[in-house]
């Protein structure tokens, strides 16, 4: 099969390809491609663009990764946001014939009473999950046979990417620089590798629809920054808690939020892993 991945020098995007090349042929597009990196550039905010790039892959599977993640950058600038998350989706179905697959987030939730099934009523107190939400009802009303993952705290140790929690942690403790980590954001983060397993095994099992995926330990973000800073044996003493409230963000945050992934589990016959294992692989791999 060709998949065309758009977005996909981010980390979940290099994971993706990763896994995916075992199978497929793929064809990696992004805004930018980093230098040494082969793709070809994709602005999805460009309808003209999006149509001549499809027309030349002729993909049978379309992955939407790009989307502006940036959630406060969202709350600062809507219609940059909208442009790119609500319109984008919309060029890739108007040019697109066959299936999309497109990556979405807790934040369509309001973080009331999370963790969260695929079922749960949304309701997001954000411009990024306002637009978010606003890709998945255009992708699923285009065609209830796309696909919608949702996932939450992705993370990795990807160099290519500034939006790493994991590398923000471990190279400021390493640089011996005090932070601060909210102790009131509950969610459970997710390795990029494994949402990218599960992404595959969606794929080959032709899932539609609405999916959640995340990995097994529910914890707040101070408590994960912790767990970074053991494993990485950096100095957790660095690290002190601090309240969403007292950061002061543009943007609110969901707090009790999380995603169930009991559907997943079944239909696949999958097991979530845990944080302890996520990070022990991440620093095997290094080794």
């Amino acid at each position: 099969m060709r998949i065309l991945i758009t977005g996909a020098f981010g980390q979940l995007g290099i994971a993706l390809s990763q896994k995916l090349q075992e199978q497929h042929d793929i064809c990696r597009t992004g805004r930018n491609i980093p230098s040494g990196e082969t793709g070809i550039t994709l602005d999805i905010q460009n309808q003209i663009i999006v149509k001549n790039v499809i027309d030349v892959v002729q993909p049978d599977l379309i992955i939407n990764l790009a989307a502006m993640t940036s959630v406060d950058g969202c709350e600062s600038n809507p219609n940059l946001a909208k442009e790119i998350n609500i319109a984008g989706v919309q060029h890739l179905c108007d040019s697109f014939n066959g299936k999309i697959i497109q990556f979405s987030t807790d934040y369509v939730f309001d973080g009331e009473n999370g963790p969260y099934f695929e079922e749960d009523a949304v309701c997001p107190i954000s411009i990024y999950g306002e637009t978010k939400l606003a890709s998945e009802r255009i992708l699923l009303n285009h065609n209830p046979n796309h696909l919608v993952i949702r996932g939450n705290v992705i993370y990795d140790d990807s160099s290519t990417t500034k939006a790493s929690f994991l590398n923000w942690v471990v190279n400021s403790l390493t640089n011996q620089k005090e932070i601060n980590v909210v102790d009131d954001q509950i969610n459970n983060p997710t390795w990029t590798k494994s949402l990218a397993d599960v992404s595959s095994l969606c794929i080959n099992n032709n899932l539609s629809g609405i999916v959640h995926w995340g990995d097994a330990d529910y914890l707040n973000r101070f408590e994960f920054a912790k767990k970074i800073a053991d494993k990485y044996e950096l100095d957790s003493k660095l690290i002190s808690p601090i309240t969403t409230k007292e950061l002061n963000q543009p943007a609110p945050r969901p707090l009790k939020s999380g995603l169930k992934s009991d559907k997943l589990v079944e239909v696949l016959n999958v097991v979530q892993p845990s944080i302890d294992d996520c990070l022990n692989a991440i620093l095997q791999k290094k080794n």
